[in-house]
């Protein structure tokens, strides 16, 4: 479908990628990899033919189709949300308007037998025909499971564009690039204006109904979920994984161990054929040998190492006071604009310590309780700030809030203590301001830059309640594992507004689902509440809405409880720790032998008894526990189905 070659682009002295080939076939599902500046943007860009390259070609089949949504485009805003997103059919709504015409025409002339008339005929039935199967009577209920699959309700089709936020007309771009349905999908961070349901909807629609879909995105479950392949800018160079993100992972590793190696073998020569230069580089008789040595030295290649960042970064947040028992009470708060209620009746206690998530569609009042919680905005019912709370929070408006006259680094420099002072560029390149990038200005950042930096800010800032609105925006994923750990580390209490799975996973034990006017609670992580969750994205589904209510009221079979899935858990994590002491004693074992044997193999122990018995027991040991590795194996295998 698209044929990239020997393709090369450059900005500076040194190029930002070179040499670079590949293709793109139909049903891939690419993941386009590397760290921020590499060039995954400029790629796209490129493969969509709004950038030139510096030199090679890019080639497409005849008739290719290219949908292109970028991280910022400009948008429109002269029509309702329906209209916007019919321009999509544009082509099928012009054959409409040919195909209604010609109707109006047969029924209006009488000249039947006139070769006119019978031109008219053949041409309004070829072209009804091309309409039947381009599926065109079904684009308005496309439309409909499309923007509704994307978040919108019913009621927001007859809307004009300009009552929505930014991240919602993004969402109407995506929709209409969707239902172009073009061969290649090219999408630059999707899920960024996308809650969780969303971003189901997109992964589902992705493997049903997409051709060929090329995607960057920092959301690893995003990834993991959609590509099965993945192409990796290191180095200036595209190294291509016919694998899913997390089996990339771990092959880019083995790469560049082996990497790693070659590059200290070919040092290693380098050093040996400079020292025989330098010991006999004027000794006559040598002097053949060291013009040889000198020739060869200048034809080896350097082996270069792909740009990874093995370094592990460890934040923790500095110590403060220890708030009281219950950071947070609800009793029947209640938000209204007007007549519109937000929620209602919501009631919680929050633990101190707890660590609990804030999920469900946008517009449905997470962020709105937040301000609640702050005191930014009034509300009906009691809300309780607890004893001794000192609140940090992170919204995206706290960019705003920085000192524009201020570098990066004064800004981090201002609000470090102790040790942390010494660590402060490392902490800033954690968070994507290395280098030269610390001494910018804020007023000169863009805003995803400088929600970065307020959120370096925050971790440094000695707080016992984290109140974090959709922290992981602008973050790639060392800097959000940074982030993760940190939260992980943290022994204070903490609210997290995230649509991002992989994220919460792990880091919290608690969800409150809003949706409805309702705040429901949810025992267990982001994935046991998924799990028990009745969403189910519709995709290409002909079944009457009357159908999918019955599905969704019937209840489902081996629907587990929280408490049965808990104990399960439990049987897993014993089994999963079971087999690690066992791999740990297998490889003991292996070793025991591996040095008996090399003890054997020496001329004069050969027939030493001890040793031989030692290397059976060894053998007969490595054996059983090879059986017990596999009954166990096995075991984890049949309660994890």
């Amino acid at each position: 479908m698209i044929s990239v070659e020997n393709l090369k682009v450059e900005f500076s002295i040194r190029p930002l990628f070179e040499d670079v080939t590949f293709v793109i076939n139909d049903r891939d599902r690419i993941a386009l990899v590397g760290k921020n500046g590499a060039g995954k943007s400029t790629m796209l860009k490129i493969l969509c033919g709004l950038q030139q390259p510096t030199s090679g070609t890019v080639v497409m089949s005849s008739g290719t189709t290219v949908g292109y949504l970028p991280q910022v485009m400009k948008i429109t805003d002269d029509a309702t949300v329906r209209e916007e997103t019919l321009k999509a059919f544009a082509d099928i709504t012009t054959m409409k308007k040919r195909i209604d015409d010609m109707n109006r025409q047969l029924g209006e002339r009488t000249d039947y037998e006139s070769e006119e008339y019978l031109t008219l005929v053949h041409d309004f039935s070829a072209l009804h025909d091309r309409y039947i199967m381009m599926g065109a009577d079904n684009y308005e209920a496309e439309i409909e499971r499309t923007l509704m699959g994307l978040g919108f309700e019913r009621t927001d089709f007859d809307r004009p564009t300009k009552e929505f936020s930014g991240g919602w007309r993004m969402r109407i771009e995506l929709a209409k690039i969707l239902l172009s349905h073009p061969d290649v999908l090219l999408l630059d961070e999707p899920t960024n204006h996308l809650d969780i349901n969303s971003i189901q909807w997109l992964e589902q629609f992705l493997a049903q109904s997409a051709k060929a879909v090329v995607l960057v995105s920092h959301d690893r479950a995003f990834l993991n979920n959609v590509t099965n392949r993945t192409l990796e800018i290191s180095c200036s160079k595209v190294v291509d994984y016919k694998v899913s993100y997390d089996q990339f992972v771990k092959l880019r590793a083995e790469r560049r161990e082996q990497q790693l190696r070659a590059y200290e073998n070919q040092q290693k020569e380098i050093a040996e054929i400079k020292d025989f230069i330098e010991r006999f580089r004027y000794k006559p008789t040598k002097a053949v040998q060291v013009q040889s040595r000198i020739k060869h030295l200048e034809k080896i290649v350097p082996i270069e190492i792909d740009e990874v960042d093995n370094s592990v970064m460890h934040l923790k947040f500095p110590p403060c006071l220890r708030s009281g028992d219950y950071p947070i009470i609800c009793e029947d708060v209640r938000k209204d604009y007007g007549s519109h209620n937000v929620f209602h009746d919501v009631t919680f206690t929050l633990k101190r310590g707890e660590k609990v998530a804030f999920v469900g569609r946008n517009g449905e009042g997470k962020s709105t309780l937040v301000k609640c919680i702050m005191g930014e905005i009034p509300f009906d019912g009691k809300l309780k700030v607890g004893h001794n709370v000192q609140i940090g929070y992170f919204a995206q408006n706290q960019a705003q809030m920085l000192d524009e006259n201020l570098t990066v680094f004064q800004t981090i420099d201002n609000v470090a203590t102790g040790d942390v002072r010494l660590r402060i560029n490392d902490i800033l390149g954690a968070f994507m301001f290395g280098g030269e990038a610390s001494e910018k200005k804020v007023k000169v950042l863009s805003g995803g830059e400088r929600s970065r930096l307020a959120m370096i800010k925050l971790l440094l800032e000695p707080v016992n309640l984290l109140i974090l609105d959709e922290p992981t925006n602008h973050l790639d994923m060392p800097s959000k594992d940074v982030l993760k750990e940190a939260i992980k580390a943290f022994d204070g209490t903490v609210i997290l507004v995230s649509h991002d799975r992989e994220f919460l996973d792990g880091l919290v034990e608690k969800v409150y689902e809003f949706g409805g006017g309702h705040v429901t609670e949810h025992l267990g992580g982001i994935y046991d509440f998924l799990r028990k969750s009745t969403f189910e994205p519709e995709i290409v589904s002909s079944s009457s809405s009357v159908e999918k209510s019955a599905e969704t009221a019937a209840p489902s079979e081996g629907k587990m409880s929280y408490e049965e899935h808990k104990e399960l858990r439990k049987k897993i994590s014993r089994l999963e720790k079971e087999i690690k002491e066992s791999e740990g004693k297998i490889e003991k074992l292996e070793n025991t032998i591996s040095e008996l044997s090399a003890e054997l193999a020496e001329p004069d122990k050969g027939s030493d008894m001890t040793l031989i018995q030692k290397y059976t027991d060894s053998k007969n040991a490595l054996d059983a526990e090879m059986e017990h590795w596999e009954e166990l194996s096995e075991k984890l295998a049949e309660i994890s189905e």
